[in-house]
């Protein structure tokens, strides 16, 4: 009778989420509308607990060197203030890259690209000269090449017509772009909240977490939960700080060595490599192809110069400093990770990117144990590429 009752429980329970499923099929309208709703809602949210996860890393670290000592262990104030001085010294580091950013680097970038438009023209006809001398025999050629021009006020004016129509097409006007800016503002603002709180209350929270899922799941799932999560944040969190570093250190080789080697725009191809190189595997390339085109115009047998620079910068960083910087830190082979990169892309940009790397790789660890404990339950055994049974 027990047996029956509980097969009459589960079928009412499937029957009731299939009327559920068909009603919000017939309405997907209105669901889809509320699930946008449901979205903006808890939007400030998932931004939040993205930002407190991004800034534990560095807080982690600073509390683990400040206070995490014999003779701070000893002192009761001190492991008071650990945790919101060290949020106050991330958060002031944060704020610091940004002044730094705003103040000396974006000048920089601005003085560079009002220069680069001279440039440009100057290096144009400079090469249109060259091609007319080299093809000075042939009249037909050198005529034709002389008949280019390029009207750069029709240019720059077609430039600011595009930008004051895709601005008027996104904002619309001023009353949509006040409220997008003070909604901006809002959600920032919660977000930030929210992963304050998150940071200073964070093994509170865990410990209530954890009870919830006591409370409603069996013991073995949640050791389960806990063990993914746990996977997921050393995974995410090794990752984050490896390809950081890593790229900082690669955009100051290339500071240091540009400016040995005298070239043009040092600052600025070494702020762009370091920041793309954080798309891992194609972002230095991207770097390279953009400083390698800023040089051309000024001088392209220093451009000539600068690839081979690269490519032994690129060996130097992927031979000595990657492996030590980043190491296994995600534990993914290397076919792996460029499939991760090309989905991550395809689907969610340079975000996909960063992310599909530990995401794949706290899949294939999970993935990688199953098959390894379906194995030994089989009592399998694994040498080179052949399987016997024991």
């Amino acid at each position: 009778m027990d047996l029956d009752n509980r097969i009459i429980k589960k079928i009412r329970w499937l029957v009731l989420y299939t009327v559920i499923l068909l009603v919000a099929a017939w309405n997907y309208k209105v669901v889809f509308h509320y699930i946008g709703v449901a979205g903006n809602v808890i939007l400030p949210f998932l931004i939040g607990g993205a930002v407190a996860f991004i800034l534990n890393v560095p807080m982690s670290f600073l509390e683990k060197c400040i206070f995490c000592n014999k003779y701070m262990e000893k002192k009761k104030v001190a492991q008071k203030l650990a945790r919101p001085v060290s949020l106050l010294l991330t958060l002031t580091l944060f704020v610091g890259l940004l002044v730094l950013l705003m103040f000396v680097v974006l000048p920089e970038l601005g003085k560079t690209f009002l220069n680069l438009g001279g440039n440009i023209q100057d290096f144009l006809s400079d090469m249109q000269k060259k091609a007319m001398d080299m093809f000075q025999n042939n009249p037909s050629i050198v005529e034709w090449i002389g008949q280019i021009q390029i009207n750069w006020e029709s240019l720059f004016q077609n430039a600011v017509d595009f930008l004051k129509t895709g601005a008027g097409n996104v904002i619309g006007s001023t009353y949509t772009a006040a409220r997008s800016i003070i909604s901006g503002i809002m959600t920032f603002f919660i977000a930030f909240v929210f992963a304050c709180y998150i940071l200073l209350q964070k093994e509170k929270l865990r410990v209530q977490v954890t009870k919830i899922m006591y409370a409603f799941m069996k013991k073995e799932h949640v050791e389960k939960v806990m063990d993914i999560c746990s996977l997921t944040y050393r995974t995410f969190s090794n990752f984050l700080t490896g390809q950081c570093l890593e790229a900082c250190i690669l955009g100051l080789m290339f500071v240091v060595t540009m400016n040995i080697f005298r070239f043009p725009y040092a600052m600025l191809v070494g702020i762009l490599i370091a920041f793309t190189a954080l798309i891992p595997i194609f972002g230095a390339f991207i770097g390279c192809a953009i400083g390698t085109f800023l040089i051309l115009v000024i001088n392209p047998m220093q451009a000539v110069m600068f690839i081979i620079l690269f490519l032994v910068l690129q060996q130097v960083e992927g031979n000595l400093i990657y492996p030590h910087v980043v190491g296994n830190s995600v534990g993914l082979p290397s076919i792996w990770v460029l499939a991760a990169v090309s989905v991550g892309g395809s689907l969610m940009g340079i975000v996909g990117m960063l992310i599909f790397i530990p995401l794949v790789s706290v899949i294939y660890s999970l993935f990688r144990k199953y098959v390894y404990d379906r194995l030994k339950a089989k009592k399998i055994k694994i040498d080179g590429s052949i399987c016997e049974k024991s």
